[in-house]
């Protein structure tokens, strides 16, 4: 294992190896070390990996070391569903691109596209962007397709659903015959895998990585309670020493509710969710990453890729009636390098019911709890 990590390290590019020096991480996680090889390979991968395991950089280091930063035309194409992934992932390639020459430019939606317009004109290599926007770009000619030699879809299952699945297809029927094509997700159902293969060469590399042996242990516990007392639990909650937690709900109008509520209770806490426009999306993450508060209130749009260390409570206020809703929520927390997590679930007798059922087909076991003078304690 340490020969094959000193070839690994020894077959970078001098700002990777600076940039994997920074990260300080040890070695690479399972599907890094399956998927990688494929990518370089040029070899289209279908990769399934449990959330917090390193997907991105098991695609983007292999492609961001195969990109040439002398050829001033658009190498690598990632898409994502979220402007928070996509976000993300930009944030990511910065990082390792920093120093190489290479450039990187993000185009999401809802910003203004002439700025993103003018970006394209430095001939980025590596562009991350959401689905419709990238759609649109490609329309005005302002994005080569035939240019791009990899195409990337983050948290796949997202992007090949009915709202984006025409924009994604004609997106990639826009490229080359040749371009490597790589599909990522923690939940590749076989629906998902079927599409896929619809765009993929026939021998496509497919990745199934069920555990990552290093991933942070994650506590899955629940307290009963009803409806009306799930705010008052939560307020309980955040109130614990070691809190900084995101707490789940799928309905916007209720989480709107609980927020003035608690706001009204002097807690201080951020808001996600998809009617809040682009900036005040980015301010609630910005904010909670660094420290101001110890709570953000979220629906699913932020149980998709959004990668904050220190999250050490995943709360789901509603119980999700999607097995993988509740995997991706519970991602959220025991992020690579972290502490464990812990996923406390506030349910009411028939939720119970759905969650005993989750756990039974995820195997993991479940933990009764009550918060007792400021601890979460077993019953």
């Amino acid at each position: 294992m340490i020969e094959k990590h000193q070839e690994w390290m020894d077959s970078l590019t001098p700002f990777l190896k600076e940039a994997w020096k920074e990260a300080a991480y040890e070695s690479l996680t399972v599907v890094q070390e399956q998927a990688i090889p494929f990518v370089l390979n040029g070899e289209d991968v279908l990769a399934e990996a449990p959330t917090g395991s390193g997907k991105t950089l098991a695609y983007l280091i292999p492609l961001i070391q195969k990109v040439d930063p002398n050829q001033k035309r658009s190498q690598v194409l990632i898409m994502a569903s979220s402007h928070e992934l996509v976000m993300q992932i930009h944030h990511e390639v910065q990082k390792w691109t920093k120093g190489s020459g290479i450039v990187s430019t993000a185009l999401i939606g809802g910003a203004n596209i002439k700025r993103q317009i003018e970006k394209l004109k430095k001939k980025p290599q590596i562009i991350v962007g959401t689905p419709g926007r990238v759609h649109e770009l490609m329309n005005k000619k302002k994005v080569k397709a035939h240019e791009i030699q990899s195409l990337v879809m983050d948290e796949a299952d997202q992007l090949l659903v009915p709202e984006h699945i025409q924009t994604v297809k004609s997106i990639l029927n826009s490229t080359m015959k040749e371009c490597q094509t790589l599909l990522f997700s923690a939940t590749l159902p076989d629906e998902v895998l079927e599409l896929g293969h619809e765009f993929m060469s026939e021998d496509a590399e497919v990745i199934r990585v069920e555990e990552e042996i290093k991933k942070p242990q994650v506590i899955h516990s629940y307290i009963v309670c009803e409806d009306r007392d799930k705010k008052e639990m939560l307020r309980k909650l955040a109130h614990m020493e070691d809190f900084k937690g995101l707490a789940f709900m799928q309905d916007i109008a209720k989480l709107n509710v609980f927020a003035e509520k608690l706001t009204y209770q002097h807690l201080d806490l951020g808001l996600l969710h998809s009617d809040a426009n682009k900036e005040q999306r980015a301010k609630a993450i910005r904010e909670f990453r660094n420290g101001e508060y110890r709570l953000l209130l979220a629906t699913d749009v932020a149980a998709r890729g959004l990668d904050i260390k220190d999250i050490t409570y995943i709360v789901n206020l509603d119980m999700p009636k999607e097995l993988t809703s509740y995997i991706h929520r519970s991602g959220r927390t025991a992020r690579i390098g972290a502490k464990e997590g812990t996923v406390v679930s506030l349910v009411n007798p028939v939720e119970e019911k759905r969650l005993k059922k989750h756990a039974r087909e995820l195997g993991f076991p479940l933990e009764k709890k009550t918060v007792y003078k400021g601890r979460l304690k077993n019953v």
